[in-house]
């Protein structure tokens, strides 16, 4: 799975979607290895597209900057987690 499957409208660059695609992976990678219990497939699939949204969200705002897009898919993840668990 690519983060261009969640791109929905938004258009961006060879570049732009390389490095996109560099901080999903470079997030995902973050967030497997949190001390948490292994996830269930389907929240490992909600994961991975909560991740991937905000990367596309925070790109479509014009963000660059690899650990701006990382630690920003990383916040909103632990965000909507802990939001989630109340």
């Amino acid at each position: 799975m690519s983060i261009s499957e969640f791109g929905g409208r938004a258009a961006f660059d060879s570049e732009t979607t390389r490095l996109l695609g560099e901080a999903f992976e470079a997030a995902w990678r973050k967030a497997e290895t949190c001390d948490r219990p292994a996830a269930k497939e389907a929240q490992t699939a909600a994961a991975r597209e909560l991740l991937a949204r905000r990367i596309i969200e925070l790109g479509t705002r014009g963000e660059r900057n690899h650990d701006r897009l990382v630690d920003g898919a990383l916040d909103y993840l632990a965000r909507s987690s802990a939001h989630a668990g109340s």
